[in-house]
């Protein structure tokens, strides 16, 4: 076994203790308000950071505008290589990552509502904390979370180390006692 092999079985062994299982990650989907980074390897023309826009969409060279909200990292980069392969590129190398996650909310009985920089690993804990923490009226167990894409926009109860994900609206409700 060489050392790139130990190296990148060691990050694989570590992703979990960061939040994000490795599936999770390859499953991440684009959505507006994401910072992403495209690069094209020897190509820096066609390489640029960019930020989706409210319809989901970015502008990219002789591509025109690519509709990117709901695909995966891996889909957009394919989508890349089939654009420019052929007309433009023989053999594009294309690279995408997210630079910024869309923003989460946090509202009701908080100190502090609004919205917030959204970074992986970040749990409904670690949210309230940046929100301000609970007010004195907040109820720890009635917590719900309106997640992008939820059928119907039905809201679902989590529990305190559950993790969130880019886009979702926490409400903490107010307690009778």
């Amino acid at each position: 076994m060489t050392v790139k092999h130990i190296v990148f079985f060691s990050i694989l062994l570590l992703l979990p203790q960061f939040g994000m299982a490795a599936d999770s990650l390859s499953d991440y989907q684009l959505g507006s308000g994401d910072r992403i980074q495209i690069q094209v390897f020897d190509e820096a023309d066609l390489s640029m950071e960019v930020r989706l826009s409210d319809a989901g969409t970015i502008s990219y060279p002789f591509l025109g505008e690519i509709r990117v909200a709901g695909n995966t990292i891996s889909q957009l980069e394919a989508q890349i290589v089939g654009g420019l392969m052929g007309d433009y590129l023989i053999n594009p190398r294309v690279n995408v990552s997210v630079i910024e996650y869309r923003p989460f909310y946090v509202n009701g009985e908080v100190k502090d509502p609004g919205g917030f920089p959204y970074q992986p690993g970040l749990t409904l804990r670690k949210a309230i904390t940046l929100a301000g923490g609970f007010t004195e009226r907040a109820s720890k167990t009635k917590i719900n979370v309106l997640s992008e894409g939820a059928v119907e926009g039905k809201q679902r109860q989590i529990a305190l180390d559950e993790l969130l994900n880019p886009g979702d609206i926490v409400t903490v409700e107010q307690s009778f006692f």
